[in-house]
């Protein structure tokens, strides 16, 4: 070592450790926000005596809430463009199932307009989304 050099503390902080916690951060929250949007709809089915799960394959879900909010698979969207997003989730119309869920206290027009939407879409089978009996068999 030179005389006349003194030794400084490195005091530059080291920011990748950060960068690599706030990345995972980011990661987590964009798995967990569409478990946590689908978890926050509630839609109280009515009940029906009879009826079967459809198959969920082949079956896009649109959920009407109590406050009129429309989901598509769980995803949020406006009235205005739900004959698009459902043109783009159906693709091959015909081979597709389409169900209803709306809460027991919506008007039946709103659930119409869905179905109209469906049907001009040429939707292979339309379904209206009810809570099965109790003893009812799930494998029907």
């Amino acid at each position: 070592m030179e005389a006349g050099r003194f030794r400084r503390p490195i005091v530059d902080m080291n920011l990748i450790p950060l960068i690599d916690v706030s990345l995972i951060l980011v990661i987590i929250f964009m798995v967990l926000t569409p478990v946590l949007i689908h978890s926050q709809i509630t839609v109280k089915l009515p009940e029906a005596s009879s009826g079967a799960p459809p198959m969920a394959e082949s079956t896009v879900e649109v959920q009407i809430s109590r406050e009129g909010v429309l989901t598509i698979d769980g995803r949020p969207v406006r009235a205005e463009r739900l004959e698009k997003e459902l043109a783009m989730r159906l693709g091959s119309a015909s081979k597709r199932s389409l169900l209803v869920q709306a809460d027991r206290t919506v008007a039946i027009e709103r659930i119409v307009v869905v179905l109209d939407i469906a049907k001009r879409l040429g939707v292979g089978k339309l379904g209206i989304g009810v809570i099965p009996p109790a003893g009812a068999d799930a494998g029907r």
